[in-house]
């Protein structure tokens, strides 16, 4: 079963100042890919740029203009007040959404089957037209597009399970019945949205603070996987984020490493019902950096059905 890792280093270039969304999180994944021998098993790549066209699809082309005209040359630029491009985020953000146009390309041709994209900045937040919650642009919404505008599939499901509710992807997704979108989150918490839906093609079910591993599995079973089974997903993208995790203090969920590897066995067992196993997951939360290696070891290995 061919895995594949997308990185780039450019993205380690991408830096906000004193942060929680740093450089170092990505050196904490890499260092524990390595350490845990994960790394014999992958098949790596360099995530390219995204092709313009794509961002113009999932973006409106006169945002997609305004983050490009935005990229300092030195310095630092605040996007919002959670948010800030230095000389090198844009390059860094186009690698982002180019890891998983290129996952689409690689599990649609064959050459993968899963794959993870270890990059930042994060994209889940980034709507339509605004940038917010340290992402630009919206990874898992491009990568939703390229599949059903470039490889003509009909169905894809995106699922997130991000501490924060993905408001971007909903605003980009919502009401396009191709489309099936499920997340859980922190409720009430930053950004806010997702408590209120209405959209056919969102499920969203949100968890209160202090939530651990049954409230969490239990949404999952009751909410998720019901509609995925009857979506039946060509495609699955995952918005990766492990800041739910207990050890993480940016949020109040308590969730554990084991969570993560459930999680995805469970995701896995839909796509290889109903996608040939297609699965591109992309890294958006997670701030304790011991968490958040232990976490995507668990969500990889559950790839490889170790878990």
């Amino acid at each position: 079963m061919a895995i594949a890792y997308i990185s780039h280093s450019d993205c380690l270039l991408h830096d906000m100042g004193l942060h929680p969304e740093q450089p170092a999180r990505l050196n904490a994944i890499n260092d524990r890919i390595i350490a845990s021998g994960l790394d014999m098993a992958l098949r790596q790549y360099d995530a390219p740029l995204v092709d313009r066209e794509l961002l113009n699809v999932v973006h409106e082309p006169m945002y997609v203009d305004r983050i490009h005209s935005m990229a300092p040359e030195d310095g630092t630029v605040w996007v919002d007040g959670d948010t800030a491009m230095n000389k090198h985020t844009l390059q860094a953000a186009l690698r982002a959404a180019g890891a998983v146009q290129l996952g689409v390309e690689l599990v649609m041709k064959g050459d993968a089957v899963q794959v993870f994209c270890g990059v930042r900045p994060p994209g889940h937040h980034a709507e339509q037209n605004k940038a917010m919650g340290f992402c630009f642009f919206n990874n898992v919404a491009v990568g939703a597009y390229h599949a059903l505008n470039n490889y003509h599939l009909k169905r894809v499901a995106i699922v997130d399970f991000d501490v924060h509710h993905g408001n971007g992807t909903e605003d980009i997704v919502s009401g396009d019945d191709r489309i099936l979108f499920c997340s859980t989150f922190q409720h009430p918490f930053y950004p806010g949205t997702g408590h209120e839906s209405t959209a056919s093609n969102v499920v969203n079910a949100p968890l209160p603070e202090g939530a651990g591993s049954m409230p969490f599995r239990e949404a999952i079973d009751l909410y998720w996987l019901p509609r995925l089974q009857a979506f039946e997903p060509e495609l699955i993208l995952i918005s990766a984020g492990f800041d739910a995790h207990q050890a993480d203090d940016m949020a109040g969920l308590n969730l554990v490493d084991a969570d993560y590897a459930w999680v995805t066995r469970r995701l896995c067992e839909q796509a290889e019902r109903s996608a040939q196993g297609r699965i591109v997951s992309s890294l958006e939360g997670g701030y304790n950096l011991h968490a958040l290696a232990r976490s995507v070891e668990a969500h990889i290995k559950a790839f490889m059905g170790d878990y």
